[in-house]
Formats: C-alpha cells, structure tokens, sequence
C-alpha cells in the first residue's frame, strides 16, 4: 500500500523521508509545489484528490487544525472508508471535533501527538502518542513505529493531545525559566553557554523530587513530613523576583506560580506542602 503524506513542512518531510528509506510506496502532496519536488523517491501529487488515488493510510501533518478542515473537507469523500492519520498539532478539543467529523464521514480516525523534532524522527529518542481508532492503531502499527516509539492511550482521540500538550508545557516552563536565569547572568556579563554548564545537570537532579510531588498530589497528602511549605516557597520567589528586578531583567515568568502560592496561603494553606499549587491550577470539569 502506498502510504499518502499531506504536508510536507519540515516534520511532514521527515515522516515521509523517514518512510521512503524503509523501501514503503509514498505519495506526498504539499501546497507549495516546489517543496514536494525535491522529495527524492516518492510520487509527487499535483493535487489533493491525485494524492488520494493510492490504498494506504493518509497521514495529514500541516500547519494548525483549521488547515486540516481547509484540505479535507473538500475531498470528503475520497477518504471515506479510508483512515486518516492525524499528526497535526491540535487541543483535545480539535482532535475530538476531528474525529467526530470522520465519523460523519465514514473515515477511521487516529490522532497523533509528536514528541520529538523533525531530525529525531526515526532514531531512538523520538516517540509518538496515539489515541482514536485502536483498529487503525493495530493496521498500521509497523507504520507509525518507523517514525519514533508509539504509545496508544484509548479511543478517545483527544488523549493523545492532552499528554502532549501537557509535557509542553512542562518544557516551555523550563525553557521560560532557563532564559531567565540566563537573563539575569548575563548582566554580569556571563554567556549563556556557561550557565547551560551548570543549569542542565542541576534541572536533571531536580527532576528526580517530580515522582514524590505526583505521590503527593494522587494522595492528596499536603501535611505530610519533610513537604517545602507554602510560606517558604512564597518567601523563596519574593526573593528571587526581587534579585531579577535588581539585575534589570524583564518579563518575570515566576509571576504567574507566585500568584498561585499566594492564593493557597490567602486561602488558609500556608502551612501545606508546596504540591498543593496543583489544586489551584487543576480542572474543575
């Protein structure tokens, strides 16, 4: 079977090269021509229908999830009883309304979420959430393993979103916090790539305490012992905003969590472990 990439950005292009290498028919279709062309050992689609023409599974990897609508709906009915694998950024929302539309119109739907750049597709470290159809999972399982290591969380096709965009933004956090510090070094005239040195191995060891803070939040334990209460942790940012101000460093991103810490203690929890943020941020659906 000839599997059909739409898109062809630089992760579509990494799916479909990644594909080819593994001796698998493509057919890539892109909507500006030019980048499709330069895809050696594929078939190159003038036109979403033409692209449509093979028996494979059609992986759709564009833009946004409008773009999704603006490309399929035209040609509804060229991938009923088709699947469609979906590997395009979406919330959960998007992906269910995605797969409610597929339903409607007689196609199997899968969602994928992308834990990886485009130059780690393939290789070791790359992985790739799944949720939707679990037939379509099972059919085109050897697919999707070429690409990274897969993991199917159910049939709700809004899952695999809600984990990816989940860890995101546990990373832009970091990376917020990161610049940060970076920020404020560099205004004693330190390179960014020094303090890297020393950031990455501490952030390492500081992820080890993530398995006790979840242990904390599943049991909801926030008086347990040896938890950094509330009052600490509020005392701990005041300090650490005010050292940012004096180094005439911008854009504060402890804001935001120093809000949350002050609200619990308003609320009466200042003597609680500092896990208990999570009740301010979780979903009350």
């Amino acid at each position: 079977m000839s599997t059909t990439f739409l898109g062809l950005g630089a992760m579509g292009r990494a799916l479909a090269a990644t594909t080819t290498a593994a001796g698998e028919p493509v057919t890539v279709w892109n909507r500006s021509a030019g980048r499709a062309g330069r895809m050696a050992g594929t078939t190159v689609a003038g036109s979403v229908p033409e692209a449509l023409a093979g028996d494979g599974a059609i992986v759709v990897c564009l833009f946004d999830h409008a773009s999704v609508h603006e490309v399929l709906d035209p040609v509804a009915g060229a991938v009923r009883g088709r699947t469609v694998v979906n590997l395009t950024t979406t919330t959960p929302a998007e992906s269910r309304e995605l797969a409610g539309w597929a339903a409607t119109h007689g196609v199997t739907y899968l969602d994928g979420a992308i834990m990886a750049v485009p130059e780690m597709i393939g290789g070791p470290g790359a992985q790739i959430f799944y949720s939707g159809s679990a037939e379509a999972y099972g059919t085109h399982r050897a697919l999707l393993e070429r690409w990274g290591a897969s993991t199917f969380f159910g049939t709700d096709a809004g899952l695999a979103s809600v984990y990816d965009l989940a860890m995101l933004t546990g990373m832009y956090a970091m990376i917020g916090g990161f610049l940060q510090g970076a920020a404020m070094l560099a205004a004693e005239g330190v390179q960014a790539s020094a303090f890297a040195a020393r950031q990455v191995p501490f952030l390492a060891a500081m992820t080890g305490q993530l398995a006790g803070y979840a242990a904390t939040v599943d049991d909801r334990d926030y008086e347990g012992p040896g938890q950094q209460s509330l009052r600490f942790t509020d005392t701990a940012l005041a300090a650490l905003r005010r050292a940012t101000a004096e180094q005439g460093v911008g854009g504060d991103v402890l804001a935001p969590v120093a809000g949350h810490v002050r609200r619990q203690i308003d609320a009466g929890f200042g003597d609680h472990g500092t896990a208990r943020l999570f009740e301010s941020l979780r979903s009350t659906r």
